[in-house]
Formats: structure tokens, sequence, C-alpha cells
């Protein structure tokens, strides 16, 4: 046997401990990394873009720590700088924000005007839109302690995101489905000016928001078996991103083709994506469908949406049933008026009148301007102080009131039980025949099936050859952009069912004169009857404008003949562009020197609808 004999002058056998020392230090722990990488668990993408989100938290709140360091220290220019920073950053974290947190998002971005609660408690405003009036144009050099206090809540509200964030797990379907919402918020408000109307920053903060779906999106795309899927999403994220830079004055931005050439097909490939990677798209029930591509195709927004029990969801039969009624003069107590004597067909379901007559009753005036039924459906609240829900509780108050139709559920049903047809046709309708309830939601079911959103305008975003005029073009941008409409008139539907949750319906105080003179305000007080809340003096539903051209005279009194009179109005400064100095009139009071070529585009464009 052979036999090795030690050396004692050997490099190795003199360091022999240290050696072994380096190879514990060393070897084993490499070895243990590359075990541990061997068998790591694998990321996944909702938790990596959980894992983006937090940081992009942690990002804005430090944007957020300079805005306030800047006001404490009196910088003007510094501060501007600042929050335009803040609010890149925000828009960093909106569209999971948003998503997942939505009362700590509007605390951070909301409105700046009052907001009354379901338990009718008046909220004073907080968040961005607050400090932006005292940031912009100039900042208020004598408002530092009310700036520096709004800055305040602001970073209180980022701390409140990041501890709800925490907690919060994301799937694969929310995640998708919030990206895609974000690129219709982008096109139904950021584009408009609606989150910053005084330091109109909106073109640097949609690229800021599309940018983030953009880098969220790669924990999915770096996983996908399909190379090509990464590269179109980029191709459409890039490129819609590259036309909003490029965009330098807001008021000049062609809104029009962003949403058509580079947004729809944005949203349409987010969806394909979704499909393509095996996440499922949610089936459940909303305004507009979970499975929309965009906000403009055919089908996507949903009639049957605010009805109080599933129940009454619209059949042919409830259709064919309302209609009959509708026309019937027997809701009346055969008086001769129905619900078509103000609400007729050839005029949009108006009359053309400022105020109803309430023909039978002595010639009375009913108190509002008779409103169009079409689209009535994609709306959360009914009547012009919102005083009502569902399309069933307003057939029943204008069949009670006697201002309108001045008759008696209980008197119609018995009357109906007695003509054979009718009772025939309603138990061919319903179960249990001729009800009260039955009787509402067959008049409801009508009106819900009076959906129409297929304008020119529809169609040209379909692409189906319809092209709109150089004027129709230019009145469609200055609608979502320089001329604010579209900040009360939310696209597509037109109404103040806010997107893209589309759960409630605005009211704005405008300050609409009781005379075309314009000397005084009407003394309607609108829904402040219901609430009694300062907040809700003078406001009123904001309706659709589309059919507009044909619902004339127009506002809650009729005061206005045309659509002229109507766009003077607003570029005046509503109300308060009129001296009549309301507190809470949520319409801006800034003339928006409107040039006449600019307000012939718009009455143009509101006629395409």
């Amino acid at each position: 046997m052979l036999k090795f004999e030690r050396n004692p002058n050997s490099f190795i056998y003199r360091h022999r401990r240290l050696l072994f020392s380096l190879f514990l230090i060393i070897v084993i722990p490499l070895v243990v990394c590359l075990i541990w990488w061997l068998t790591r668990p694998e990321v996944s993408p909702a938790e990596g873009v959980k894992r983006t989100f937090m940081q992009n938290i942690t990002a804005f709140d430090s944007a957020v720590s300079r805005l306030q360091a800047d006001i404490r220290a009196k910088r003007p220019a510094a501060i501007q700088a600042s929050f335009r920073r803040a609010r890149i950053a925000y828009k960093r974290v909106e569209f999971i924000s948003a998503y997942y947190s939505p009362e700590t998002t509007r605390a951070l971005n909301g409105p700046n005007i009052p907001e009354v609660d379901d338990d009718l408690r008046v909220n004073e405003p907080q968040g961005f839109q607050v400090l932006e009036e005292m940031v912009f144009p100039e900042v208020a050099t004598d408002a530092y302690p009310d700036m520096l206090h709004a800055a305040n809540v602001i970073r209180a509200n980022v701390n409140r995101l990041r501890k709800i964030s925490e907690t919060n797990e994301l799937t694969d379907s929310h995640i998708f489905d919030a990206m895609r919402l974000e690129v219709f918020r982008v096109v139904s408000m950021g584009i408009t000016g609606f989150d910053s109307p005084v330091a109109f920053h909106s073109l640097p903060e949609v690229a800021s928001a599309l940018g983030s779906v953009q880098q969220q999106l790669t924990h999915y795309t770096s996983q996908s078996a399909d190379n090509g899927l990464a590269i179109r999403l980029d191709s459409a994220f890039n490129a819609a991103i590259a036309y909003v830079r490029k965009s330098r004055d807001f008021n000049a931005f062609d809104g029009l083709e962003f949403i058509k050439e580079y947004a729809n097909p944005l949203s349409s490939r987010l969806l394909d994506a979704q499909k393509a990677l095996g996440i499922p798209v949610f089936a459940e029930k909303r305004l507009l469908s979970p499975s929309a591509r965009t906000l403009t195709d055919s089908g996507v927004f949903n009639a049957d949406y605010f009805v109080n029990f599933e129940e009454q969801t619209m059949t042919s039969q409830r259709v064919a049933l309302g209609k009959m009624l509708f026309f019937n003069p027997i809701l009346s107590n055969n008086s001769g008026r129905t619900c078509a004597t103000c609400h007729q067909p050839d005029k949009a379901f108006t009359d053309g009148e400022p105020k109803s007559f309430a023909i039978g009753f002595n010639g009375i005036r009913i108190s509002r301007n008779a409103p169009t039924l079409l689209n009535a459906s994609f709306q959360a609240a009914q009547f012009a102080d919102s005083r009502v829900t569902f399309l069933e509780d307003q057939a029943s108050d204008v069949i009670r009131n006697p201002e309108e139709m001045h008759g008696s559920l209980p008197d119609a049903v018995a009357a109906l039980r007695k003509q054979d047809e009718s009772r025939r046709l309603f138990e061919k309708t319903y179960s249990d025949g001729v009800t009260e309830s039955n009787l509402k939601n067959a008049i409801a079911s009508y009106i819900r099936s009076l959906s129409s959103l297929d304008s020119r305008l529809d169609r040209h975003f379909r692409g189906s050859g319809n092209a709109l005029t150089v004027e129709e073009k230019a009145g469609f941008n200055l609608f979502m952009g320089k001329a604010k409409c579209a900040t009360c008139h939310f696209f597509p539907l037109f109404n103040g069912t806010v997107p893209p949750a589309y759960l409630e319906t605005e009211s704005e105080v405008l300050g609409t004169p009781a005379t075309a003179e314009g000397k005084t305000v009407d003394p309607d007080v609108g829904k402040f009857v219901l609430t009694k809340r300062e907040p809700h003096r003078y406001a009123f539903k904001t309706p659709t404008i589309r059919h507009v051209a044909l619902t004339a005279p127009y506002m809650h009194n009729g005061v206005f003949k045309t659509l002229e009179e109507v766009v003077d109005f607003y570029d005046r400064g509503g109300g308060n562009g009129l001296g009549f100095n309301l507190e809470n009139q949520t319409l801006p009071f800034d003339k928006l020197d409107l040039k006449d070529s600019e307000k012939k585009a718009l009455v143009a464009f509101m006629k395409i609808l």
C-alpha cells in the first residue's frame, strides 16, 4: 500500500486552517445559493405587478415629500415643478389604486368641490385638485399655510394607500381588467383635462399613466411563450405614448385621432393579450361590459344594468307591453294624457316645450322641461333632481304626480284587469298578471329599450366609412378639450354617468338663468329640495346630449331655444359669468373665450349625435 507523508513545509499544510475557513465562507454559501436558485419558487406575474406597484407608491411618496419641502421653502417655480412631478408619480399608481382603493384614490384626486355622501354629510374636497387651484396658473403666495395643509393631506392619503395596498391580493384577471379600464379612463377623462383643470398638464400625465401600464405588462410578456406578444403590445403603447408626447398644446390636441388610431387599438390588444395568456375575462354584470374591446364598440353598454332585481330585466314581451302602456291614456284615468304626451318619439321623446302643459288639468305647467328618454337606462339616477334611482320608480312618480299624469296605480291596475286584451297580455308576460309592480316594470322595460348609440360619430369610430367634416372633427376636439364640455358630459355616453366604473351619475350647479336675458338665477333649487344641503342648491343632473338637435329648448327650465344660446352661456362662465355670484357653482366660471368659428364647430358636432 502506498503511503504519503505530510510535508510540514508545504503551502497547503501550513495554511490548512485558513483554506478550510475560506471553504466555509465562500464555497458553501455558493452551493447554498445555487441550490436555492434551482429550487426557488417562481414569482408570479401578479406578484411582480404588486412589487412594482409598491415601489411606485414609494416613489409617489417621495415626490409628495419634495412638494411639501418646496412649499415650506416658499419657492414658487419649484412648487409648480414639484406639483407636476408628484402628479406624474400619481399617474403611475392610478390604474391599480383606482381599481382596488377607489375611496383613497378619490381623496387623492377628486374634484375640488364639496361632496354630499349617502348619509347627507358634507365632506370638504381634498387632494391634488384643491392644491392645484392654489399653485396654477400662478402660485398664490398669500396661501402657503393652506398649500402646506393640502400637501400634508395628500401625503397622509399616500400613506393610507400604502397601508391598504400592502394587504391587497392582486389577481391576473383583476390586473388586466384594471389595465383596460385605465385606457378607458384616459379616453373619457384624461385627455379632457378632467383632473388637471387649471394646470392643463393632462397630456404628460396621460403618457405617464400609459407608461405605467406598459411597464407592468412586462411581468406577463416576459413569461409568455409567444415572443411576438411583447412586440405587439409595446408597439401599440409606444405609438400611443409618442402621439401624446408630441402634442405640446392641450387645446390643440386631436382627441378624435388619438381615440380612433391609438387608444382603441391599444385597449383591443390588451384584451387579445389577456385571452392569449389564458387569463379569464370577467362575466359579471356591469354597465360597461367587462369584455368591451373599446368604449365605442356596438353593444358594450348594458341597458339592463340599473335594475333593482334581476327578474326585472327586459324581455321582448315586456317591451311590447310597456310600449302599449306608454301610449295608453288609462294611466291618467282616461283623461287623454299619456306618457307620449310629453315624450314624443318624433322629438327624441321630448315635447318641444320649455315646460310641458298638463293637458286636461286646467293648463297647469309642469315645473321642468321634459327630458329625452333615449338612453335614460344609462343613468344611475332619474329626474332632473335625481330623486329616484330606478326607471320603475320614475314611472310610478310620473303616474301619481298631479302635475303630470294625475293618475293612480291602483286605479290603472283595476282598469287594466277589466280589459280582456290587456289582462291576457299581462298574464302572457308575467306569471302573476296585472299588478302595480308589473305595470311599472313593463313601462321601464320599454324605456330601457330606447337605447341609441349608433350616431355618425359612433360609426366613424367603428370604421364604417362615415366620414366627419373638418368642422365636425374640430367640434369634437373642442368638446373634449378647450370647451371643457366632456368633463361633465363624459364620452361616449355624453351624460353625467362617471367613467370608467359607471356607478354614479353626477349633478352640477350651472347657475341657469330664469330667462334668456340672464338677469337672475332660476328659482328652482333642484336637488336641494331633497337633501337640504348647500352644495346641492341649484344642482341638476347632467343629462345626455345625444340627439340634442331634436330636444330643444334646453336646460331644466327650457330657457334656451337654440344650441348657440347654450354654447354662449357656457362660454361666458355660466351663472357666475352672468354675475350671479353662486358660491357653490361647479361649472368653471372663467370665460372660455371661444371664437365664433369654434362655437359654430361645437354646435355642428353636437348635431351629429
